[in-house]
């Protein structure tokens, strides 16, 4: 049973909710990744996505369920649409940016206040450039964003039927990564060390982290019953960490991500004003302790995106309340907001000119995510040109999960494979294949077979550099080993 508390002194009740400009700015944020989301097509996760969706099951050896299933139910109702399958994500951006604005409000935030912390959340290049994509990295964020609105609304008015109301967020958040465990973690020894100790004395607390538990149970026993790949799917990760700079530039690239300037400043600032609050205290430990839990285990920079809302939130609502000092007043201004909106806008690519155009000839380091969402046709028509005619058990085995996951959508009658992260577990070719068109470095599987010859290159046609581009195609005969030995053996994430 929930009860709810008397509110601790002192605690101003809420300002008045600016509905029209902050739900305005989350329509407007809505129209522009609509507009922009037909614009290229399928990301290379988004692909995944969809060919995990066809292979649905309780867990993956990457991530949990609720993703793929988005991208199955929206490949059902619109085969092919690139735009419905990004629905989702811009419909989780723009509540994202309205819980934004409710954190201010919930921290004494007045309608400028609201709309100072709605406005950097609507201008971070992470939430913005990449909020039309559906991705785990997309909907995570938002559950994040959830769950610190409940607890600061909690920490203001000791209504325990909104630890319940996290908890239920949680295991929701759950089933799209399991990244809030580091979160919960963390939160709990603060609270532990700064107060408030009794939350943990609530019964919907540890009610709402039951629900959670349960809710992930047969997500936990897939993992079990396949050796546990999640954890090595961590591991990969870590191994990857250098894409960023690895701990030296995990800092830097979260604050880029989280927008210069107005986002990166707010962030700084809003920290040190949680840790000065005695209320708010845990919660700026718990920023702090999120933060470096993940950069010493090698996550990615935009594993704390989550977080910086509420940091936009206690900025924006202790900036009403004095005035700036001169060298940062400048900041929460509108003339830096618009300067900022052009940057991210050309990040975004929203000049009416084709992207092809944009992205030829350019380095790989350059524009890099959207180049990856150009020539996925080209390349499975290279990779079908390049089947043996009248070899009805050939078979495609790709090196990489997003080309396999582009040819089973491409190309469904092609019988296609891949050992690489979650795609491994969508079956093993069989057994009779002893013909195999190889996408990618065959090195792995060249002593298992007879010969091994080049047979193609995989090449968009409009001269972009991405990761698939100039990627050899090889044809390998005469099998000597099981597949089930070479999958075990191959198998990796």
């Amino acid at each position: 049973m929930t009860t709810t508390a008397p509110a601790p002194a002192g605690v101003r009740d809420v300002p008045t909710f600016a509905r029209g400009p902050v739900l305005g700015l989350a329509a407007a944020v809505g129209v522009l990744l609509t507009a922009v989301s037909g614009r290229y097509g399928y990301f290379g996760d988004e692909l995944y996505f969809v060919a995990a969706g066809h292979h649905l099951d309780w867990g993956y050896a990457d991530q949990p369920p609720l993703v793929p299933l988005l991208a199955l139910l929206a490949d059902t109702v619109a085969p092919g649409s690139v735009e419905v399958l990004r629905i989702p994500a811009t419909l989780a951006t723009m509540l994202g940016l309205v819980l934004t604005a409710l954190l201010a409000r919930e921290l004494g935030g007045t309608r400028r206040a609201q709309l100072v912390a709605a406005g950097a959340f609507a201008l971070s290049p992470n939430f913005l450039a990449t909020g039309h994509l559906l991705a785990t990295s997309t909907l995570d964020p938002l559950m994040w964003i959830a769950v610190t609105y409940l607890l600061v609304r909690w920490t203001r008015t000791r209504d325990d039927r909104l630890l319940l109301a996290a908890g239920a967020v949680t295991a929701i958040g759950l089933q799209v990564k399991f990244l809030l465990v580091a979160f919960w973690v963390v939160a709990v020894v603060a609270v532990l060390v700064f107060g408030p100790r009794e939350m943990l004395r609530r019964p919907a607390l540890w009610g709402g982290g039951a629900l959670a538990v349960l809710t992930t149970l047969p997500t936990l026993v897939w993992q079990a019953r396949n050796g546990w790949p999640q954890l090595e799917f961590t591991k990969a990760v870590a191994a990857e960490s250098g894409y960023a700079g690895g701990m030296l530039g995990f800092l830097p690239f979260a604050l880029l991500l989280g927008g210069l300037l107005i986002g990166s400043v707010l962030a700084v600032h809003g920290t040190v004003v949680l840790l000065r609050d005695p209320a708010l205290r845990w919660l700026g430990a718990t920023v702090l302790g999120v933060t470096a839990l993940f950069l010493v285990t090698g996550g990615r920079p935009y594993y704390i995106a989550g977080l910086f809302p509420l940091l936009w939130a206690a900025s924006a609502a202790r900036i009403q309340e004095r005035r700036l000092a001169i060298w940062w007043r400048w900041v929460p201004t509108w003339p830096t907001y618009v300067l900022t909106g052009l940057v991210v806008l050309g990040v975004m690519n929203v000049v009416p000119i084709k992207p092809a155009t944009i992205h030829s000839d350019q380095p790989l380091v350059i524009g890099a995510f959207q180049r990856d969402e150009v020539g996925w046709p080209d390349f499975v028509a290279d990779v079908r040109a390049a089947v043996p005619a009248g070899d009805a058990r050939a078979v495609v085995v790709a090196d990489s999960y997003w080309m396999v996951s582009a040819l089973q959508h491409y190309a469904p009658d092609l019988p296609s494979y891949s050992y690489s992260r979650g795609a491994a577990w969508f079956g093993v070719p069989p057994e009779d294949s002893d013909t195999v068109v190889f996408v990618g470095d065959p090195a792995a599987l060249a002593p298992a077979f007879r010969t091994v010859t080049r047979v193609g290159t995989l090449s968009n046609d409009l001269r972009v550099n991405n990761l698939t581009q100039g990627t050899p195609i090889f044809l390998l005969e005469g099998r000597t080993e099981p597949w089930s030995h070479l999958w075990t053996v191959n198998r990796h994430l």
